[in-house]
């Protein structure tokens, strides 16, 4: 029999997203992606001054504001061919670094873990249990029995008034949960205890950008002045600080975040054989040691991967009308030429046109537009992006840390190489770049100190900031590896003023519907990709492959519902 499924909207992600599921017994064997809410934040930016893009765009996303607002500024600079001081760079690193490892370790345990960990078990795990195995686990110091029955106790009272709160949105007491109370318990005090954590190493931001979630940039460098001896600049105090915020980073890391998602992957290794679907894996490069204008000097190294073939890498041009190009097939956008051309975003357009039903309605015509997220393509490949996409592509680029942590990660769980390209690997991969990039950070603040104590403290270039030196026309992309994938924002500038600006961002690719000649997009090849449903009342399977991109979808879609209301509704028809 033949039924669909659907669920809407996906929680715990920021942003709006409906998944239609058609299914077949209990296997999915097609999947739909819709973006229920449109962003203008282009329509927004036209006749704008660039030098202010940054500040809009960094709206686009409640998340993820400060990788929208340095994309933006790199857009200018590089439409102006703007040099940036050296250490305008570091901390444009050790800014967009901060916002991976914060916002990783917050996707890990508020967001995805409960796909996996049944936070009602842990009130039956025995605390002493618990402290045994979070002791064989790592050398974390807060792991005493104690410790964890005050944090079971204080899991009780959530309970016991009824009201889970934060813990919300899942399906406690489903049969896919595998994990012994005492892996549950030892989880759920690590959620609460990064709620704490996540605060104080956002301080980071604060000090650079003078306040988070949305940090200050300026093109042509960074806002913030170093003097050692000033109160009002960044002085000796606050790179202390820092540092030691680098250090809490580290620390949760190496003995919370990356024990526990071996420790909890062990009990989930058939998820190494779901959720993978395209095969095809995109990275723009990012992080410079010598600037945007050498990726010889990215830590992370751009490329195309097409169907699992490690050895070839591809080269990726980001301003070749004929290698990314967005599609308007399945969404609900006209473009002059009409709904199956391809435009590349310097080239692009954002003409609303929603011809979808009227809400509420019980489903989508995916025969015809069902969703206001466009369909991004590469050579006309889709691809995956994300964390994933960037260990992948370490790892093929001889990375000798990525090899390590992987090849560490496989052997640990004793599970085939295979297994990177599914759900499980893609939350692992996560993980695991959290770490390298945990370590970068301490190197790329090193290079900091060396230059400020040899008396380099410029972070700010001034030459090009008039627009009276600027050409009559110019155009230019900024890009970056964010946290979710390859973020880029393209800009063309005339008069002194913006033309036109589009931005492609990480799930537009990942989440984007049907192209042109059918292809799915990530999360509807993933959903494809042998996915059987215990319960298709209580679709945990789905959460679970959609939660591993880690989804943004405000970044692809921007607004909100008339009411503000926020009902999850599973239909099974």
């Amino acid at each position: 029999m033949s039924e669909r499924i659907v669920v809407d909207p996906i929680t715990r992600i920021e942003g709006h997203l409906r998944i239609e599921a058609q299914m077949e017994g209990d296997k999915i064997v097609s999947a739909y992606s819709s973006g229920t809410m449109v962003r203008g934040i282009e329509v927004i930016l036209k006749d704008r001054d660039p030098r202010d893009a940054w500040a809009f765009a960094q709206r686009i996303c409640g998340v993820c504001t400060l990788v929208h607002g340095l994309a933006s500024i790199r857009s200018v600079e590089n439409a102006l061919s703007y040099p940036v001081p050296k250490n305008a760079d570091l901390i444009r690193n050790l800014m967009a670094g901060a916002q991976y490892i914060h916002d990783h370790v917050m996707h890990f345990y508020h967001l995805h873990a409960l796909d996996w960990v049944d936070v009602v078990s842990a009130l039956g795990a025995d605390p002493k249990a618990t402290s045994e195995l979070a002791q064989s686990l790592s050398s974390y110091p807060k792991s005493s029995p104690g410790y964890f029955s005050d944090m079971q106790k204080k899991l009780k009272g959530f309970v016991e008034a009824g009201q889970l709160g934060i813990f919300a949105k899942a399906y406690w007491g489903h049969p896919a949960y595998k994990l012994p109370p005492e892996a549950n318990l030892m989880a759920v005090a690590h959620y609460l205890e990064a709620l704490s954590w996540q605060r104080d190493v956002a301080r980071l931001h604060t000090i650079f950008g003078g306040k988070n979630p949305h940090p200050n940039f300026v093109v042509g460098g960074v806002p913030c002045a170093i003097d050692l001896n000033s109160d009002s600049a960044i002085n000796a105090k606050k790179l202390s600080q820092v540092q030691d915020i680098i250090n809490q980073m580290k620390v949760f890391v190496e003995q919370v975040y990356v024990p526990d998602t071996l420790a909890i992957a062990g009990f989930y290794k058939d998820w190494g054989s779901r959720g993978e679907g395209l095969g095809n894996f995109l990275t723009y490069g990012d992080f410079p040691s010598n600037g945007m204008d050498d990726p010889t000097g990215f830590m992370i190294p751009s490329g195309a991967i097409l169907n699992r073939d490690l050895s070839t890498i591809h080269d990726v041009d980001m301003n070749a009308a004929d290698e990314i190009q967005e599609y308007i097939s399945h969404s609900w956008y006209d473009y002059k030429d009409g709904k199956d051309a391809g435009l590349h975003p310097y080239d692009g357009e954002t003409e609303l046109n929603y011809t979808g039903p009227k809400p509420p309605y019980e489903h989508l015509d995916v025969e015809q537009s069902y969703s206001w997220m466009k369909s991004p393509r590469w050579k006309g490949h889709a691809m995956e992006v994300g964390p994933l996409a960037r260990v992948l592509m370490l790892y093929a680029n001889g990375h000798e840390q990525t090899k390590e942590l992987v090849n560490m990660t496989l052997s640990t769980l004793d599970v085939p190489v295979d297994a990177l390209f599914s759900t499980l690997g893609r939350t692992a991969a996560r993980t695991l770049e959290t770490k390298i990039f945990a370590d970068a950070m301490q190197g790329w603040f090193d290079d900091l100190i060396v230059n400020v104590k040899a008396g380099d403290t410029r972070t700010f270039n001034e030459t090009l900031w008039e627009p009276s030196s600027w050409p009559k026309k110019a155009q230019g992309v900024g890009f970056m590896e964010a946290p979710r994938g390859g973020l880029a924002h393209w800009i063309v500038i005339e008069d002194q003023t913006i033309k036109n600006y589009q931005a492609v961002v990480p799930s537009t690719w990942n989440a984007g519907p049907r192209d042109n000649n059918g292809q799915a997009g990530a999360y509807e090849a993933a959903l494809e990709d042998n996915h059987q449903l215990h319960d298709v009342n209580q679709p945990i399977e789905v959460l679970r492959t959609i939660h591993s991109f880690d989804p943004c979808i405000a970044c692809a879609v921007h607004l909100s519902d008339g009411d503000g209301e926020e009902i999850i509704k599973v239909k099974v028809r």
